[in-house]
């Protein structure tokens, strides 16, 4: 008997068969695209806890097993502006972008969640919309804590806000900030980057931040650069100084000695749909000279924003209560209304760049009472109050008690796909991550929130062809993350965590629109957080494994 089993044995050994790894996750026969812009190839993924602990073909079994014959299994996508700060906050599942396959949330377009001052933080609390919330936190990383401490689906990360730094020192003052309150910023971007910020953001054409000088943003640069860390920025215009602001945005990333980012490049407004090729000639000619300058984009031909952004900065100076005031007195609305109907070089006027006021759709209002006016254009407002479109935003605002969300038709489709083919451009939604339910309901929306992701790989690479689906993975995943000096995320490496999304190619599309964007994309089936399945079969599974992901900087509790 011994002898038949060492025979046994051998032949075994011969025939090369051993026993099957056993995995916690095993995902088997996927179409996997690693993240690298390399060609796709047919295999299995074995995941242990939160990390990805082999790649190929696998002789393997695991505790779940996904069969993704027919289906593209992927890095969890990095969405680059998301606006998602205050939604994570009211529903963590984050099923608008989870169903798109985004598994990392990056803040900070000019205003980050912190650090806040005493006074800033009452002012915040006092501005909230729809979705209420005491503010707990002080730091900006204490703030990414408070939503895993709460529970979300994604991985979160922020930049430092410019924007947010200069109300907790200048307040909402159209002037220069002194050299005190310049230290007191510079301090701010210290521990920010230590606690894990990925670098500095702005948005220049919003008072306070039009008020920045190109010296202020550059000597809160070179802080994040000692950590080697980013400037992103939303620059001073983006329509008819749109070259001159790529000048000073670059001037900030070669005078601080860091990498820059142009948060949703765009041209806005037909009379500078041309300027597309001087934007990449400026872009190629600084990469070239050694600045590493990236880009982001949203796949649509409107932004959404406020209806400050079609008033002049000097009216809003002193924040919303100033502004307000000053558009009751009937000689400044004279002054404002001449303004907002000219053209002009000194700031950025989205109305006039729209063309019309049938070009921008109202989306968002603080007060009930005006709810009603949820997702009519401007000039149907006015013509339902006999005014001008101009007298009709002075009013809204005045009226609501905000800024009033509002969404603009500013660019053209063959500068977006142009833009998509760039080989420096990642992807952003520019909005929050929410779901058709609850206080979501109360306003509208860009359908960028629900289908900026899968927009691109449906419309874009499968039915436009306009770039490989390789190099959108790349640009989803890898690239971004490059950018951000993030460490293993992003890819399908070993040793990697586990942040993963497998869809169909065939099925991947958006449905959100203008008319009506609470709308889920589909063909996402299956997304991993960490190790852990948040959408199963195409449906959130209610997990929220979501952590702080953190920059360069970061420098870890002693």
């Amino acid at each position: 008997m011994k002898s038949i089993n060492i025979i046994y044995l051998f032949i075994l050994i011969l025939s090369g068969c051993s026993s099957p790894e056993t995995y916690d996750i095993l995902i088997k026969s996927g179409q996997i695209i690693d993240g690298s812009g390399k060609a796709s190839y047919t295999g299995d993924v074995g995941i242990n806890a939160d990390t990805i602990a082999a790649i190929g073909n696998l002789n393997a079994k695991g505790k779940l097993e996904i069969d993704a014959t027919g289906l593209v299994v992927v890095p969890g996508f990095i969405n680059m502006l998301s606006w998602a700060t205050e939604s994570l906050i009211e529903d963590g599942k984050s099923k608008s972008d989870i169903r798109q396959g985004v598994t990392l949330e990056v803040f900070g377009e000019g205003w980050s969640m912190g650090p806040l001052t005493d006074a800033v933080k009452k002012q915040a609390q006092d501005n909230q919309d729809d979705i209420k919330f005491d503010i707990e936190w002080t730091t900006l990383a204490e703030y990414l804590q408070f939503l895993v401490n709460k529970g979300i689906s994604p991985n979160v990360a922020s930049f430092v806000g410019a924007t947010t730094l200069r109300i907790n020192t200048v307040g909402f003052e159209d002037r220069e900030a002194t050299e005190k309150e310049l230290d007191s910023m510079r301090f701010m971007v210290r521990e920010a980057m230590e606690e894990g910020a990925l670098g500095v953001g702005s948005s220049l054409i919003y008072a306070p931040a039009f008020y920045s000088t190109t010296q202020e943003l550059i000597e809160l640069c070179k802080v994040a650069a000692e950590y080697d860390g980013m400037y992103i920025s939303h620059i001073r215009s983006e329509g008819n100084r749109l070259l001159e602001s790529l000048d000073e945005f670059i001037t900030i990333a070669k005078e601080a000695n860091l990498n820059a980012e142009v948060y949703h490049l765009k041209m806005s407004g037909k009379e500078n749909w041309n300027k597309f090729n001087a934007v990449v000639k400026k872009i190629d000619s600084a990469r070239a000279a050694g600045i590493e300058i990236t880009t982001n984009m949203y796949t649509y031909i409107a932004g959404s924003t406020g209806l400050d952004a079609s008033m002049p900065p000097w009216v809003q100076e002193g924040g919303y209560d100033k502004w307000a005031e000053r558009l009751q007195n009937p000689e400044i609305r004279k002054k404002v209304l001449k303004e907002m109907t000219a053209p002009t070089d000194e700031w950025e006027n989205l109305m006039y760049a729209a063309g019309s006021a049938e070009k921008l759709l109202l989306v968002g209002f603080k007060n009930d009472s005006l709810k009603y006016l949820t997702g009519k254009t401007l000039a149907e407002v006015a013509k339902m109050r006999n005014l001008s479109p101009e007298e009709t935003a002075m009013d809204l605002v005045i009226q609501d008690g905000s800024r009033v969300g509002t969404v603009y038709f500013l660019m053209s489709e063959e500068n977006v796909k142009k833009q998509i083919a760039l080989p420096y451009m990642s992807f952003g939604s520019d909005a929050g991550s929410q779901a058709p339910e609850g206080e979501f309901l109360k306003s509208s929306t860009h359908p960028r929130a629900y289908g900026n992701f899968s927009r691109l790989l449906g419309k874009y690479v499968r039915d436009e062809k306009v770039i490989s689906l390789e190099e959108a993975i790349y640009k989803l995943t890898t690239l971004p993350a490059t950018n951000l000096k993030i460490k293993k995320r992003a890819s399908l490496k070993i040793g990697y965590f586990a942040d993963l999304a497998i869809f169909n190619p065939e099925e991947i599309q958006d449905h959100a629109t203008f008319d009506n964007p609470q709308q889920f994309a589909t063909g996402m089936v299956h997304v991993f957080v960490n190790g852990t399945q948040v959408l199963k079969d195409g449906e959130h599974t209610g997990e929220l494994p979501g952590q702080v992901v953190k920059g360069p900087g970061w420098k870890a509790d002693e």
